[in-house]
């Protein structure tokens, strides 16, 4: 009972080992309501950016940075289109698949619907065959001549 009691201490530390590891104190208190991508969101990150002034500015540098940042906003554009008719197409072939599955689930119930009055007609017509066929069978042992037809099929 020692020995088992022991294996169960020993097992339960061994799990627990690695959640105490894991479970560390915060490293910085973080400030609440501080908006993303601030001068406050950054210092809390250790990051910091500085301007510098505009007469410090290379202009080559900020006439390729307007271009990049352009060709970026464009193919955002062009993505957000995409993404837009790709959404608009689905939604269309959904809306078809929907209609085709409607119209499918209806035929079927109405091909479940006939296959059922079919198969109650048969029944109908065996009953009322076997009905006419003891009839028959009934006069003929009287010795009496029978002139009745068999049921029909509706």
């Amino acid at each position: 009972m020692i020995r088992l009691t022991l294996t169960a201490a020993a097992a339960l530390a061994l799990v627990a080992v690695p959640v105490f590891a894991q479970t560390a104190p915060p490293s910085k208190p973080q400030t609440a309501n501080v908006q993303p991508g601030s001068e406050e969101w950054l210092r809390q990150r250790g990051e910091s950016y500085d301007r510098a002034p505009d007469s410090e500015q290379d202009p080559a540098e900020v006439a390729a940075t307007i271009r990049l940042n352009a060709e970026i906003a464009a193919r955002n554009a062009a993505a957000a289109e995409a993404e837009a008719n790709a959404t608009a197409a689905w939604e269309e072939q959904n809306f078809r698949w929907r209609e085709e599955t409607a119209r499918l689930e209806t035929e079927r119930a109405q091909w479940e619907a006939n296959a059922a009055a079919a198969k109650a007609a048969q029944a109908r017509w065996e009953r009322d065959n076997a009905a006419w066929e003891a009839e028959m069978e009934a006069c003929r042992r009287s010795g009496r001549v029978c002139l009745s037809s068999p049921p029909t099929r509706d």
